[in-house]
């Protein structure tokens, strides 16, 4: 067994992992965070990204042990903590981009990493940002136009698909 310690939202996280223990099954399992959603365990659909230390990661693919002393944020601390919307998930309701919401938590990591490094990305620049992102429901047009609208741009121009 391992102990690791990180700050997760905003708060000292620790426990014992043993060595195999991925960060998505600590931070569901030993910490609760269940909003960190596992689809695949292969890094295929993104459902599981959080950030770590500020980058974007898939949970899925990272040992809790390589989280130690790291700061993550998981979709639970993108809340204001009255419970209200931060901008993206906000947009994502707005522009209905989502329907079973299972990859949205992913989704909504994906896109706030994205609008860090890219305020104001073209929908090309989304599409391809989000392609180790995978949805089953929506056909990705809403979240494109979720995420444009995020970053202050005008989505009436966008076009239905």
């Amino acid at each position: 067994m391992v102990k690791v310690t990180m700050t997760v939202n905003g708060r000292t996280a620790s426990g014992e992992v043993e060595g195999r223990t991925l960060l998505s099954g600590f931070l569901r399992e030993e910490l609760g965070l269940t909003g960190t959603h596992v689809g695949c365990d292969t890094s295929q659909c993104g459902a599981c990204v959080v950030h770590v230390d500020g980058k974007a990661v898939k949970s899925c693919t990272m040992l809790a042990a390589e989280a130690d002393g790291a700061e993550v944020a998981t979709i639970e601390g993108q809340a204001a903590p009255d419970g209200t919307l931060n901008t993206i998930q906000q947009a994502f309701q707005d522009h209905h981009g989502l329907q079973c919401g299972f990859c949205t938590p992913g989704m909504v990591m994906s896109a706030a990493a994205l609008l860090k490094d890219n305020p104001k990305p073209s929908e090309q620049e989304i599409r391809e940002y989000l392609e180790g992102n995978l949805c089953r429901c929506t056909g990705y047009h809403n979240i494109v136009k979720a995420i444009m609208a995020a970053s202050g741009q005008d989505v009436s121009a966008v076009a239905a698909e």
